[in-house]
Order: structure tokens, then C-alpha cells, then sequence
């Protein structure tokens, strides 16, 4: 029976890569790379010649995936990369195991380098559980959900961020709990490998930053409230009296409670006289 193997790459440094990695990458037939160009790099540096390469990344067609499941049923292995780091990680590849674990198809990993064990091992702000955000919105009222969420958080808190967007996303998360303990990971197992500690306040006043970043924030000091269904209606009311619109006052609610400002807009609508 064919097998898909879901193999971990170095997200840095080449000699990260493991023994079963290797073993793998040379006895399949066929390769699933997020960026067929970076995957022959790195089969080029570990000496792995004449592998067909097929591209398939966050945007593949329905047409891309069932060719590659129609290939596994026909009883050819392969393996899934993608350009760093585990596949189906906040990378692409979830899809694809989807499918061939609904049609039978065994699917084995050969796991690898993560960024995120990476930065949290290198920390020292995980200790037991902690919430993976992955990449934030870029803007709009679902970016504002989701950091006003983390700020409520009170487990430790990682996520992934574009060097670009950095500065912004700290600065974002500045507003809502400036004294919470972060480390901004960047270049992980790379020559460049940093990792600079502080507060939100204090991080949030670094205009710039470079290479792949990912975020670690400690644990909140500002955990959501845990309030009892008649508590929110009360609150609501409350709040619809004094004149908050229901805009407003559902994000006074998601800053109180933690829970999604979206339902909870729904929630103060449904109640308006």
C-alpha cells in the first residue's frame, strides 16, 4: 500500500534535517513541495538527484489534490515539505492529509524542525500548555477579535508575523496588555538567530525588524472573567441604558469576558428594546 509521509525540514540551519528524513526523501518517487525551487535546493545539498518535484502550496486547485491522491491510490508513496518546518502547520498540506486519510491512504510522519517548539524552548515562558495563533489577519475586525482574544488570554500565547508587520502587531498588542512579558524569536537555528526580551511596551518601540519572526508572550495577568449567562444579560442591558451603542458595548464585553466580540454583538442585539 502506498504511503504519504508528511516530512519536517530544517527552518534554518540544513544540518537540522534527520536520518529518517533523508531515508525517506530518497526512496519516494515523488515530492509534494510548497516551492518546488527550495525543495531542490535542499534535495540538491543532502544529494538526493533526479526526484520529481510537484508544486502544490496553500492555493491548490481541487484538481491539483485529487491528482495527487489518484497517484497514492495507484499505490505511489510520496512525501508532502513545504518550505520550512512541519507541513499542515500553518503551512500548506492540511487538505491533502484530509483526503487521503477519508479514502484509506496511510499517511506516516517524519517529524522535524518546528519553529514553534523552537521559540518556546528558547523563551523561557512556556512551561506547560500554550496557545498556537499562527499568522494574525493582516486588518479588520477579525485582526481586532483575535488580538483582543490573546490579550485575554492567560496561558502563554506564541504566533508567526512577517518582518514587516512586526512592529504594528506589537504595537497592537501594546494597547491591550503593555506589561506582559514577550520574546521576539527571529532567524531561528539561523546564523542571525536572536531572540530579545521585554514587555510588550518595551519591544512595541522597535521601529523595524528582519527575518522570519515568530512571537512568544508570557503568561496574562489578565485572565477573562468567568461570568454566568444571566451576568451577561444583566451587564448588557446595563450597558444598553447608559447609551453604549451595541457596538460598543459588545466590545466592552469581549474586553471583560474574553469571548468573541462577534457573538457577543449578536448577543446585545438580540436584547436591544
Amino acid at each position: 500500500m502506498a504511503t504519504l509521509f508528511i516530512v519536517g525540514t530544517p527552518i534554518g540551519n540544513l544540518s537540522d534535517v534527520t536520518l529518517r528524513a533523508i531515508e525517506t526523501l530518497k526512496s519516494v518517487p515523488r515530492v509534494y513541495a510548497e516551492d518546488t525551487r527550495r525543495t531542490r535546493a535542499l534535495l540538491s545539498h543532502l544529494g538526493i538527484t533526479k526526484k520529481t518535484l510537484v508544486a502544490l502550496d496553500a492555493h491548490a486547485s481541487t484538481r491539483a489534490i485529487e491528482g495527487a491522491l489518484q497517484l497514492l491510490l495507484e499505490g505511489e508513496s510520496a512525501a508532502l515539505v513545504t518550505d520550512a518546518g512541519m507541513p499542515s502547520v500553518s503551512d500548506p498540506g492540511a487538505a491533502l492529509v484530509r483526503e487521503a486519510t477519508a479514502r484509506g491512504i496511510a499517511v506516516s510522519v517524519i517529524p522535524g524542525p518546528s519553529a514553534v517548539t523552537t521559540a518556546a524552548a528558547l523563551s523561557g515562558l512556556v512551561e506547560s500548555s500554550f496557545w498556537f495563533v499562527g499568522f494574525l489577519p493582516r486588518r479588520g475586525g477579525k485582526r481586532r477579535e483575535l488580538l483582543e482574544r490573546i490579550a485575554h488570554c492567560p496561558d502563554p500565547v506564541l504566533l508567526f508575523e512577517a518582518p514587516n508587520r512586526t512592529a504594528a502587531t506589537l504595537e497592537d498588542l501594546a494597547a491591550l496588555c503593555p506589561e506582559r512579558s514577550a520574546v521576539v524569536c527571529r532567524e531561528l537555528t539561523k546564523l542571525h538567530e536572536e531572540a530579545r526580551r521585554g514587555t510588550v511596551a518595551e519591544l512595541s518601540k522597535e521601529p523595524t525588524w528582519r527575518g522570519e519572526i515568530t512571537l512568544v508572550l508570557g503568561v496574562g495577568g489578565d485572565a477573562p472573567v468567568r461570568v454566568s449567562e444571566t451576568d451577561i444579560d444583566a451587564r448588557i442591558d446595563e450597558l444598553l441604558t447608559s447609551g453604549s451603542s451595541a457596538k460598543d458595548a459588545a466590545r466592552e464585553l469581549a474586553r471583560e469576558t474574553g469571548l468573541s466580540r462577534r457573538e457577543l454583538y449578536e448577543r446585545v442585539v438580540a436584547r436591544k428594546p
